[in-house]
């Protein structure tokens, strides 16, 4: 197909698709849908090999959060049945992240839910880092806590932080029909004062919101024009007592042309599969992994993922390999001037970065849910035994997956 030649060649140039290409993208047909992963996959092998980054998520504070993003089971109003709790102490949030990177997670992820942090969290997280660098020197760190104010990004960074999370999630014509107590330009202006600070920015995006493919590529055009080191491409989980509980527009077919387009218009990004993939991708998983080098290990903020064990499992099965602490994850033209992990040129942090839930970004937002069913699911149909609720972990007494 002449379409994926010359994408595949544009990846290898770091050069954009045009609009029309990646729509392209996700118009085929199943029929192309194994050409498709494999001219994406040659992009992904170009630039970070057969390499799988983990990364392991901590909710410091769940529930209750005052903004009224649609997706999010933390969101104002929401009637989801989750953990709700308040700060962890650095300790407890310690212990937890020590659990991921016992696991293989190369990077542990710090979110909190909340419209932004006040400098009495920032001082809360920053005690929080220190603690858990204080427990493993080499891991990364990243923070996701919603709208960020002046100068809070430098103290993150300050405090040890290597990234900062804040996720575009939707294309800004339709980000109104999603929220409506803050802007597209407030998330812009997040990830814009993460890069000015030298933080690895991370942003992505969820689909499956009943957004078209138009609002997709924009979406992902727009991420690519802001440049973060990470792309987290989230699925939405219709979760029970939010306003998007009856989305289900979203098969393991279109999960992987999404990723596919992604990877193409940031060919040389960290592309990470984040919340959904269970649930969306099921027993397609291991395709994913030929489109995107980065996964979240055990379970999501507000739901519980796949076991940690398989996840490890189907890494190995798949003919891919975990990659280590001592590995860079972004390509050398990124990491330039890092100390070791890679990120964004010019600035001082390393790799990439969570979606939070309920800070305004992802995974939380409905999360991911267990094991793959035995029988087809088709988009449009409610399933919601799917999703189960996090019981473990952070904010409860049983140990966690990872």
């Amino acid at each position: 197909m002449d379409l994926l030649n010359t994408l595949v060649d544009k990846g290898f140039r770091r050069e954009s698709p045009t609009r029309e290409e990646a729509l392209a993208v996700l118009a085929t047909s199943d029929d192309d849908l194994l050409d498709v992963v494999a001219a994406a996959g040659k992009v992904r092998r170009h630039w970070f090999g057969r390499r799988v980054k983990l990364n392991y998520l901590v909710n410091l504070k769940s529930g209750l959060c005052p903004e009224d993003c649609s997706y999010c089971s933390q969101r104002l109003g929401s009637k989801a049945e989750i953990l709700k709790y308040t700060w962890l102490k650095p300790d407890q949030a310690s212990q937890a992240a020590a659990a991921g990177v016992a696991g293989g997670a190369k990077r542990v992820c710090l979110v909190a839910s909340g419209r932004g942090p006040t400098d009495r969290d920032v001082d809360r997280v920053s005690d929080t880092i220190k603690a858990i660098k204080e427990q493993n020197e080499s891991v990364e760190v990243c923070a996701c806590l919603g709208l960020l104010s002046d100068g809070q990004a430098e103290r993150l960074r300050e405090a040890g932080a290597d990234a900062y999370n804040h996720n575009l999630n939707t294309s800004e014509a339709t980000y109104g029909d999603i929220t409506t107590t803050h802007t597209y330009a407030d998330r812009v202006d997040t990830v814009n004062k993460a890069h000015a600070a030298g933080l690895s920015a991370c942003s992505g995006l969820i689909a499956g919101m009943g957004e078209s493919d138009e609002d997709l590529v924009d979406v992902v055009f727009s991420l690519r024009e802001l440049d973060p080191d990470s792309v987290p491409v989230n699925f939405l989980i219709p979760m029970e007592g939010t306003p998007l509980a009856k989305e289900w527009h979203l098969t393991p077919q279109r999960c992987l042309r999404i990723l596919a387009m992604t990877r193409f218009v940031c060919p040389d990004a960290e592309v990470r599969i984040a919340g959904g993939r269970e649930v969306h991708l099921r027993t397609m998983q291991p395709l994913a992994l030929h489109l995107a080098n980065s996964i979240f290990l055990g379970d999501y903020l507000t739901s519980e993922g796949q076991a940690g064990h398989a996840d490890l499992e189907m890494i190995a099965d798949a003919g891919f390999e975990v990659e280590g602490a001592g590995q860079v994850t972004l390509p050398a033209h990124r990491a330039a001037g890092r100390d070791g992990c890679g990120s964004h040129e010019g600035g001082g942090a390393c790799g990439s970065a969570p979606a939070a839930g309920g800070c305004g970004s992802a995974p939380a937002e409905g999360g991911c849910g267990p094991a793959a069913p035995a029988e087809p699911v088709v988009a449009g149909e409610a399933r919601t035994d799917l999703v189960a609720v996090r019981r473990r972990g952070a904010g409860t007494d049983l140990a966690p997956n990872a």
